[in-house]
């Protein structure tokens, strides 16, 4: 069966962006975007690179680990403010949201049913795992339902921001298995947890 996976970069103190929401990788945005940083998502999750940056790299790789993206509507938003209308082409590009009535690129499919019910039929279909690239309000939602989380944890901290789940997340504490790990010269860390079974 496939997985959902959480794979979200994350400062020290647990934010994946700044009050504001705009994207921390941005020409303004305060992620430490290193060499050996991106040479480790060129390396292990080509895949999870928007189209821009593996233009700009010269990246062809398919990727082994997801084949499908998740998107809440305010990630996406992000993107189409730059004018980008699918990040992810490379992938099946799924976004969830109940006030877009029409998707801005063919390619992009708009999902206004129940997240959870989506996912676990995503989950019954054949293919690699499920990529869940934010945000805060998509992955509260989705909280019952990840299976692991993939942190790109920054050496820094932000102080306030938006947090990894939305406070909408239902109180329902999870314990969570070290499963790999990369720590990297520039000081940012690649932590894989897969969920232990209730």
């Amino acid at each position: 069966m496939r997985r959902l996976v959480y794979f979200i970069a994350a400062t020290l103190d647990g934010f994946i962006a700044g009050p504001d929401g705009a994207d921390p990788t941005g020409p303004s945005g305060f992620w430490p975007m290193t060499e050996d940083y991106i040479q480790h998502l060129v390396a292990e999750y080509p895949e999870t690179l928007p189209v821009q940056a593996r233009q700009a790299l010269s990246v062809t790789a398919e990727g082994t680990h997801f084949d499908t993206v998740l998107e809440g509507r305010r990630s996406y938003e992000i993107g189409l403010a730059a004018g980008i209308t699918d990040a992810y082409p490379h992938l099946r590009h799924l976004v969830f949201s109940r006030t877009l009535t029409e998707s801005p690129d063919r390619a992009v499919e708009l999902v206004a049913d129940d997240p959870v019910a989506t996912v676990r039929e995503l989950k019954r279909q054949d293919g690699k795992d499920i990529w869940l690239v934010g945000g805060a309000e998509l992955a509260g939602s989705l909280y019952a339902e990840i299976d692991t989380l993939i942190l790109k944890v920054g050496p820094l901290t932000i102080g306030d921001g938006i947090p990894l789940f939305s406070r909408k997340a239902a109180f329902d504490p999870r314990t969570w298995t070290l499963a790999d790990h990369t720590v990297l010269k520039s000081g940012a860390m690649f932590l894989t947890y897969t969920r232990v079974s209730s």
